[in-house]
């Protein structure tokens, strides 16, 4: 798929950091944790767990699971890769699985575990309590210790419908980061109480392991005190125990009924995007974050991006209506940014995605014919040139070096108009609902580029815009080569808040600003000076790319009018500030302090992803939401009276300190 430039040098250096952790471990007295003998002698290969097959025996109401933790080899990325030893879970006498053995059973069902430890260290292996309907949070779990050689018992009832993550831990700084050991992490799935189970129904895995130099590194007094730990070695993610371009490869047909559950067992966020569908969420299950609250969506709402929250599990649903090769992936570029480890041999310059991205390859049903290709014989015709502030385009690799990243944007141009929205920044695109269009995309840059419609229901997989993958059989998405053009025809169904960004080398290009909105109105809808698109992007220490909205690290004052509805269209596409929080306050001024803002005002939702919410989830609430990276929020506000109003933009988390302020005049 996509490539990277050629002087680069990954920041994560295996060696020199393995020399660095080595010398801390030596001068602190750190001792590293090694397994205890394996029990069947020599470890084991751990396998990829597809999560197809349900651990232990059923009897009687009982599920009953022996499960065993020992030290095994690893080759994450493929057998041609290095390997390491790591902590996993089998069942009893059987191979070592990533994620572990999948614990699948009806509501009603009790389960009996049996874990022994094979390790070196204590183990603590943890069920979350809301499987039985017990308090959902993390910290609030059923959990039993057990000593290097032991054996420990748990026992639960099973009676809360959901997706759920058994785990354990170890003494280790890694466990007090992660809440998880090594590989020692799996599935806990409760159905419904209806025996049979649908056609298509999957369940995946997210897990994020970190190699030994990050391990080690956790275990120091360093760690503990100083972020720069984030930096430390590489972690590896991966879908049912495989990393991108090894993951598996789902076969549907058009029309199919297709049903996932999205485990993350990771303690990161990860706002999981679908190509060219939506999906139905059908339930969400987990530790919902406090502070994430009003971003919690209705069941049955539609979204092309939803935010899985740590330990957390999505049910989605979804139905291919056309044939094609089609991504679902994390839409944070950090998580799919390759290394010198895990990049495939034929990208050399480290462009390509790896990680959290799965590809599903939809067939024609039988007996139909393929669509016809689309003519834009009546489409409405434009350019976006792609263009850079510099030829010289220094080596780049990894979000915290970022002071060498040049300016890249897109040029908008049609029939003669020119529209250049700014040196990091690309414009917006007004389209209409059901008018074809045909975009021309043009290279000049000194690098290969791509553009995906994120959101966009194009009728073609093959203009999807991810390279080598997006099309189908031979016919593939190329990379736009320096100096080339590519032409991308669709028509948007739909009206809404959308955008386009690069799929190529996404880290590097789209914070350097090769990313737009897309608004969709419908046919003889004039522009309303009452409707405000804010566009979140970039990185919040980097002086040459801020976070800013629209481009703007001080955005404009934006201006509404007593009684006149206002639509307010929020785009996350931000590089690190994953989910930022947004509101609308009449505050007059803003601290970094994390006071309780008592003059947020309400404003009702209107739409997710350009998808309309159902009327049920139009009531008008606070005005404060959540947005993902990939996600769009569209909102409704009617001022009442004249005077000054704020938007706040603030990170994630229990301090949302202050990102971006938008200030607002109601006339």
């Amino acid at each position: 798929m996509s490539q990277r430039p050629a002087s680069r040098r990954p920041v994560n250096d295996h060696a020199v950091w393995l020399r660095r952790v080595l010398r801390w471990c030596s001068l602190s007295g750190v001792a590293l944790i090694v397994g205890a003998a394996s029990p069947r002698g020599a470890p084991a290969l751990v396998e990829p767990n597809p999560n197809i097959h349900r651990a232990g025996t059923l009897h009687d109401g009982v599920l009953t699971v022996a499960l065993e933790a020992a030290e095994h080899t690893w080759q994450s990325d493929g057998p041609k890769r290095p390997a390491e030893r790591i902590a996993a879970f089998s069942e009893a006498g059987q191979a070592p699985l990533v994620p572990g053995p999948l614990l699948r059973v009806t509501a009603g069902t009790e389960i009996r575990l049996t874990v022994r430890n094979f390790l070196a260290a204590p183990l603590t292996f943890f069920v979350p309590a809301a499987v039985h309907g017990g308090p959902d949070a993390l910290n609030k779990a059923d959990s039993v210790v057990i000593g290097p050689g032991a054996v420990g018992q748990l026992t639960t009832r099973a009676t809360a419908p959901g997706g759920y993550v058994y785990r354990a831990t170890l003494p280790t700084g890694e466990s007090r980061v992660a809440h998880v050991a090594g590989l020692l992490a799996g599935a806990l799935v409760v159905d419904s109480a209806s025996p049979a189970r649908p056609p298509n129904d999957r369940v995946f895995v997210l897990m994020a392991t970190p190699d030994s130099v990050r391990t080690a590194y956790a275990d120091t007094s360093s760690a503990r005190i100083n972020i720069g730990f984030l930096q430390v070695g590489r972690i590896t993610y991966t879908i049912n125990g495989r990393s991108w371009p090894n993951t598996e490869r789902v076969a549907a047909v058009v029309g199919d009924s297709l049903h996932w559950r999205i485990i993350n067992a990771t303690s990161d966020v990860h706002p999981m995007h679908l190509h060219g569908f939506y999906f139905r969420i059908d339930g969400l299950s987990g530790p919902w974050p406090p502070f994430a609250i009003y971003d919690k969506p209705a069941l049955g709402e539609m979204a092309v991006t939803q935010l899985v929250w740590p330990f957390d599990a999505m049910t989605m649903t979804w139905s291919p209506n056309r044939a094609g090769n089609w991504l679902f992936h994390c839409h944070f570029a950090p998580h799919l940014d390759p290394d010198s480890i895990n990049a495939a041999p034929d990208d050399p310059h480290l462009r390509d995605m790896v990680g959290l991205v799965l590809g599903t390859i939809v067939a024609e049903r039988p007996g139909t014919r393929p669509a016809a290709a689309s003519s834009d014989t009546n489409a409405r015709r434009l350019r976006l040139v792609a263009v850079a502030d510099s030829d010289n385009m220094p080596a780049f690799h990894g979000y915290p070096r970022v002071e060498s990243l040049p300016h890249m944007h897109f040029v908008l141009e049609e029939q003669g108009r020119r529209v250049d929205a700014g040196k990091d920044f690309s414009p917006e695109l007004d389209l209409t609902r059901g008018e074809p269009v045909a975009i021309t995309v043009v290279n000049r840059l000194p690098e290969p580029t791509s553009v995906h419609w994120h959101g966009i229901e194009i009728q073609d997989s093959y203009v999807d815009g991810v390279p080598g993958f997006s099309g189908a059989g031979r016919r593939l998405t190329p990379e736009i080569a320096p100096g080339d053009s590519f032409v991308a025809r669709f028509t948007p169904p739909r009206s809404g808040t959308f955008m386009y960004h690069a799929h190529v080398d996404e880290l590097r290009e789209q914070l350097a600003g090769l990313e737009g909105a897309i608004i969709v109105r419908d046919p003889g809808t004039q522009l309303s000076a009452d409707d405000h698109v804010f566009f979140l992007k970039g990185y919040e220490p980097d002086a040459a790319h801020p976070f800013g909205i629209n481009g703007r690290a001080n955005p404009d004052t934006v201006v509404m009018h007593v009684g006149q509805p206002a639509r307010l269209r929020f785009i996350n596409l931000t590089t690190i500030n994953i989910a930022p929080y947004v509101a609308l306050t009449a505050q007059t001024d803003s601290s970094l302090g994390t006071a309780r803002d008592t003059m947020i005002l309400k404003w009702r939702p209107v739409a997710k992803d350009g998808a309309d919410l159902p009327p049920s989830s139009q009531r008008a609430h606070l005005a404060r939401q959540t947005i993902g990276v990939g996600e769009t929020y569209d909102f409704e506000y009617t001022p009442t009276h004249a005077g000054p109003l704020h938007i706040e933009v603030r990170g994630n988390g229990g301090k949302r300190l202050l990102l971006a302020l938008v200030p607002i005049r109601v006339e």
